[in-house]
């Protein structure tokens, strides 16, 4: 089971889902270059200035863009242990892909409308880029399971 490159593969996005479960993504600064807040995956952090003054408006979580993580790491980390069931591996792989294809969707429409509230600009940290790294991870999982079936495949074919 380890000694499959593609479970190598999905383990390091689960790794990489879980990293960029807890750190910021990102933070809304003024035209003046003051920090407004931060975005996180689970919360939306103002600065202490904001709070003092009142001005925080609305509150909008964005639990959905952690809620789509812990799924993917969820179904990955049982994914590595479906490697009698290739066919299942792939479909599960896919529908991982899929979901953070969906969070990122999500973390633009969030970047969106708080920025839009607060009258600034994001700024994107580097932990924005993990789930897109878990994708990639997760596509060359499929293709080693992908390999692994029509190996499988071919060789029944021999018999």
């Amino acid at each position: 089971m380890i000694q499959r490159i593609q479970t190598l593969y999905m383990l390091l996005a689960v790794v990489l889902c879980v990293a960029c479960l807890c750190l910021p993504l990102g933070y809304y600064v003024t035209d003046t270059g003051v920090r407004v807040a931060t975005l996180n995956n689970l919360w939306f952090a103002y600065s202490p200035e904001l709070i003092v003054e009142g001005m925080t408006g609305r509150t909008l979580r964005p639990w959905a863009l952690f809620a789509l993580l812990v799924i993917v790491s969820t179904l990955t980390v049982m994914n590595i242990f479906m490697f009698k069931r290739r066919a299942l591996q792939m479909r599960l792989c896919s529908f991982c892909m899929i979901l953070l294809g969906g969070w990122y969707v999500l973390y633009a429409y969030f970047i969106y409308i708080l920025g839009h509230g607060l009258e600034a600009h994001f700024r994107p940290d580097w932990e924005g880029a993990l789930p897109f790294a878990a994708l990639v991870l997760l596509y060359l999982a499929f293709r080693g399971v992908m390999r692994d079936e029509m190996l499988v495949r071919s060789l029944d074919r021999l018999r």
